[in-house]
């Protein structure tokens, strides 16, 4: 019996999707619930799982646009697989060499030279050691090697101490295709710029405060909740409390009417290897810090692997950005629609800064908000901007709000 297998539709309007990848060869044996290959849209990555188990026949080739419903695969129902049907009787050259590197011991049959030897660099094993994998573990990991990969086997070969180094100058291009996600990122990205009156508002916070919670509790907060204690979920926590005092930042247009959420869906910038995915959590004004690690840390290790739902990186209301994680000082974010606001995060330098007219050295950070000034005013921009610094600067009026503790115990 031989069992279709079907693009999946990944959400409404979206009618073509791109077969970026098969995981596994034709006539491959493949098992029930196996992830075999991945499709892409304009909205996000899905995986193409085996519906039964069988022998694979390959109807459509990587790389090409097909139409959602379409067949590009069948399954072969009649064979049978076995447990692992990624194991094979037969060894490789590559299969004998690695094994020697896992297990000395294991005498390697006629290897090629350039297999001999796998080199793990001291961080990578004490991280394979930690998570109990070996050498063997990694490699079957790797589906593919990539240009980068290449690209750094050639830079390691002219690293000091090589006595051979090639000195002919490349002019080689590499070209390939604009994923169907790439081009909706585009086509938004120039939307926003031509269809919006965006503008960027700029401060800068103090981060000593959070950074003495974060030493202070690390070790606790790991032990309770079993992640560690960090930046974003303060930073959302202060932006819905700003967004509750400031709410048209929290507001879109839609036609002629400027719609207010009471919630706050907050969209977290996440880099992939795919491009920018921002996954959304929902009513993150009714979550804890802990809460708001938990998702945090989820959707952006679903979205690095490419395995978010449609729903989840749909709708919100605000979007926080961090580009401080690759060095950036400053920036200007874009929004993405049709929010109204987008708040950028910088990298923490310490600098020198005027304390009660003394110079002290603190870990700033230089914060943005880029606004649609068609349906937020300056005063409720730079109002909303300040609040964030200030709920940063003293963490506990994210508790109390605009009061500080002192008058809320005060009743003031």
């Amino acid at each position: 019996m031989a069992l279709e297998i079907k693009i999946p539709s990944p959400g409404e309007s979206i009618s073509e999707v791109e077969l970026t990848s098969w995981f596994v060869e034709d006539g491959a044996l493949i098992q029930k619930n196996q992830e075999i290959g991945e499709i892409e849209s304009e909205k996000a990555t899905l995986p193409l799982i085996a519906g039964e188990s069988g022998k694979l026949k390959i109807l459509i080739q990587e790389g090409e646009t097909v139409n959602v419903g379409v067949v590009v695969a069948s399954i072969d129902t009649s064979f049978e697989v076995p447990d692992d049907p990624a194991e094979t009787p037969e060894e490789t050259p590559a299969d004998v060499a690695v094994k020697k590197v896992s297990d000395p011991e294991t005498p390697a049959s006629n290897p090629s030279p350039a297999m001999q030897t796998v080199k793990v660099t001291p961080v990578a094993k004490q991280m394979m050691e930690k998570e109990g994998l070996s050498v063997d573990d990694i490699i079957k990991e790797l589906r593919k090697i990539s240009a980068g990969e290449v690209k750094q086997v050639l830079e390691n070969r002219f690293l000091p101490g090589v006595p051979e180094r090639n000195t002919t100058a490349s002019r080689a291009e590499e070209r390939k295709k604009v994923s169907q996600l790439r081009k909706k990122i585009s086509e938004r990205l120039v939307a926003v710029k031509n269809e919006t009156a965006m503008l960027t508002t700029f401060n800068e916070a103090d981060m000593s405060s959070i950074m003495a919670i974060r030493k202070k509790y690390q070790e606790q907060f790991v032990k309770k909740h079993g992640m560690k204690l960090g930046f974003m979920s303060f930073f959302t926590k202060a932006v819905t409390e700003a967004l509750r005092q400031f709410p048209t930042v929290n507001s879109f247009l839609d036609g002629v009417e400027v719609v207010s959420p009471t919630y706050c869906d907050i969209g977290i910038a996440v880099q992939t290897d795919k491009g920018l995915m921002v996954p959304v959590i929902r009513n993150a004004e009714t979550m804890g810090l802990a809460e708001l690690e938990k998702h945090i840390a989820d959707l952006a290790t679903r979205a690095r692997k490419a395995r978010l739902g449609i729903e989840e990186i749909s709708g919100g209301t605000f979007t926080i950005s961090n580009g401080g994680i690759y060095g950036s000082m400053l920036s200007t974010p874009i929004l993405n629609p049709p929010q109204s606001g987008i708040l950028g995060m910088h990298n923490i330098i310490e600098r020198p800064v005027a304390i009660k007219g003394k110079v002290e050295i603190r870990p700033m950070m230089y914060l943005a908000l880029s606004y649609d000034h068609r349906v937020i005013d300056g005063k409720d921009s730079v109002g909303f901007l300040k609040t964030v610094k200030e709920l940063l600067e003293e963490p506990a009026r994210i508790i109390f709000g605009e009061q500080s503790a002192e008058q809320y115990l005060l009743e003031l």
